[in-house]
């Protein structure tokens, strides 16, 4: 690691984050969530929240997928989901609930300018709670043309935070 240059858990603790919230909702598998923490950690966001019966470090199930960045990422627990939007509104981040729904703005058509933003992730089977899309500010959705309308909530974080930062380094 010292060869590449990296920083330990405690400078990228400190460091300087992208003004985003990755809220997940009801998200059961333990793989699922490591896979996420990891990608939070590559795309530094400011906070990852895991809500209702999301599974939360430690376990070694989270921790194979995670590999250390449960502990490079601030996270916390929320008993609901609807906590967590309350949480990250009282903060100042408008909400964006990511999930095919009437009205959506499809990813590549958002324009976001580096302002607060809390991305509300869904179960793997069910979504987001019909409650939370009424709640958030909007909706949006990753282009897809295949037979398969979905894709695994991991593989959808790491798309819609890229396309979110990567014209705002």
């Amino acid at each position: 690691m010292e060869e590449l240059g990296r920083r330990s858990p405690e400078e990228i603790l400190a460091a300087e984050k992208h003004p985003v919230i990755v809220i997940l909702d009801d998200v059961r598998s333990m793989h699922n969530v490591g896979a996420i923490f990891r990608t939070c950690d590559a795309f530094a966001v400011s906070a990852l929240y895991l809500c209702g019966y999301t599974p939360a470090p430690p376990h070694r199930d989270i921790h194979k997928t995670a590999l250390g960045a449960t502990d490079t990422v601030q996270w916390k627990n929320f008993t609901t989901t609807m906590d967590a939007v309350a949480a990250a509104r009282e903060a100042g981040y408008k909400v964006l609930a990511v999930e095919q729904a009437h009205n959506s703005i499809m990813l590549d058509k958002l324009k976001w300018e580096h302002e607060k933003i809390a991305l509300v992730f869904g179960n793997e089977v069910t979504g987001v709670n019909e409650e939370v899309l009424k709640a958030a500010d909007r909706c949006i959705e990753i282009p897809q043309w295949g037979a398969k309308h979905s894709l695994n909530i991991s593989v959808s974080v790491g798309v819609v935070l890229w396309e979110m930062v990567r014209n705002n380094p």
